[in-house]
């Protein structure tokens, strides 16, 4: 049976970039050529240019989809059959700017601040209540709508969408599939010859199983430890796999957020030892605030700027970042006219649903006896199998006991924070984050408390009342 074509909604499509590479993911399946792409924001101008820039990349694969564009939610929402939310609440300035500037006066740094710490904490309670109003827009406007969500902090986002509605949500990453990429790199393998299996949470994830044709590739990592060949930007990575045996799904930056260890006030060696970018998604905001006017030229005019010359700016603009940084920056000019399929997970699931050919990603999905050692209703990161059923997501059991002890000290503060929003206790915030982690190990409590109540009346415009007050 023929499926009609599916409606499928972009909410907080001036992400103009994001929103390009999913667009061209979907519509270059063939299947899916004639899907309805409903593109929704708040922000005209970046919508316009989404908008613009979804009819080239319509008109560049010679399809014919049915395009729309609007502020109106409703509009964008009513009888669809796929929900993308790609949203950030607050947006980096002024809001991520305080998650980073308030708890640096206290002595506490951060890397990336988007899943876990106080920032992640933070970042939640602006982002949960706007995720919770677009459910119940879903409710009413397409209750058997797939909701397939990438804003972070993932875990937390999903947890309290499930607990309080009744939609189906799915949350999306891509540190799976990217460091089983740079895990085949660092061995030496190709990339389609390996098998692999990961369960965890989101950003702390595990490949349980990493093989080659059957034969585990475990020793091969460790050779890399061995032979001191370990990338600089991985060493936090390889450090707690020499430690726990088994390779972890995010990257050093966001991993030394999610355990005590490698970030200390009073270890500043450990920062260069481990090669650990503090502040390092405050500059790479700041990079793209210096880029987007190139990028915005380039999405509205193809080929109208030269990456060399936007890579000689940047890296005159005094932005403190990696060089690495602005050599991506700059490289992602080309990158823009490339009509290339991604390794995002949202066209697949929707190419999966509509064809009923199977395929398996990784979702983020309600801990339902999946993973025997993490507690029930948490929001866990496992193989799901998607066909014309939906997304099902897959038993895995029991997880080496060190790995879910090391995740629970995660889910902790997850449970705990979206507690603080579905209960409007803000007591709660307070326990969060003297149970996170990172914070706990560097300030006392008398701290944590002045650290809290200075970011909650700095949020205030974005938090519920019972939160702010």
């Amino acid at each position: 049976m023929t499926r009609p074509a599916p409606r499928v909604a972009f909410l907080g499509a001036g992400s103009t970039v994001f929103a390009k590479t999913l667009v061209t993911d979907i519509l270059g399946y063939p299947e899916l050529a004639d899907a309805e792409i409903r593109l929704f924001d708040i922000d005209e101008r970046r919508l316009q240019l989404s908008e613009k820039v979804a009819r080239r990349v319509a008109q560049e694969l010679g399809v014919r989809p049915n395009l729309v564009a609007t502020t109106d939610r409703e509009r964008a929402l009513d009888g669809a059959d796929v929900a993308l939310s790609m949203i950030q609440v607050g947006g980096y300035r002024p809001a991520t700017v305080l998650d980073f500037e308030i708890p640096k006066r206290y002595g506490l740094r951060q890397t990336i601040g988007d899943t876990l710490g106080i920032g992640g904490i933070m970042r939640a309670l602006r982002t949960i209540p706007v995720l919770l109003s677009f459910q119940a827009d879903m409710e009413r406007l397409c209750p058997a709508v797939l909701h397939l969500n990438y804003a972070n902090p993932m875990a937390m986002n999903c947890r309290a969408l499930t607990r309080a509605g009744s939609v189906t949500t799915v949350g999306l990453c891509h540190s799976v599939q990217h460091t089983a990429w740079q895990l085949a790199r660092d061995v030496g393998v190709p990339l389609h010859e390996v098998e692999y299996l990961v369960a965890g949470i989101n950003h702390l994830a595990f490949f349980l199983r990493f093989e080659r044709h059957g034969q585990d590739l475990t020793p091969a990592i460790q050779r890399v430890l061995d032979e001191g060949r370990v990338p600089d930007e991985n060493r936090v990575r390889y450090d707690l796999f020499r430690r726990f045996g088994y390779f972890v799904t995010e990257s050093s930056e966001h991993l030394a957020e999610y355990v005590p260890w490698y970030l200390k006030r009073d270890r500043p060696d450990l920062v260069e030892r481990f090669a650990i970018p503090l502040d390092e998604y405050p500059g790479r905001c700041e990079l793209y605030e210096v880029a987007w006017h190139a990028i915005e030229r380039e999405l509205d005019e193809p080929g109208s700027q030269d990456p060399a010359s936007l890579r000689a700016a940047l890296a005159a603009s005094g932005v403190q970042v990696m060089r690495s940084q602005i050599d991506a920056v700059a490289e992602h000019l080309g990158d823009l006219n490339r009509l290339q399929r991604s390794d995002e997970y949202a066209a697949g699931i929707i190419h999966a649903i509509h064809t009923g050919r199977p395929r398996v990603v990784y979702g983020n999905v309600p801990n339902d006896g999946l993973i025997d050692d993490l507690p029930d209703g948490c929001c866990v990161e496992v193989p799901c199998l998607v066909d014309g059923a939906g997304v099902q997501p897959t038993r895995v059991g029991a997880l080496p006991p060190q790995l879910a002890a090391v995740i629970r000290t995660n889910v902790n503060v997850q449970e705990l924070t979206v507690e603080a929003v579905l209960s409007g206790k803000k007591e709660h915030v307070y326990h969060a984050a003297m149970l996170d982690p990172r914070t706990g190990a560097e300030l006392d409590p008398d701290q944590i408390v002045a650290l809290v109540d200075e970011l909650l009346a700095a949020h205030a415009p974005w938090l519920p009342e019972s939160l702010a007050s």
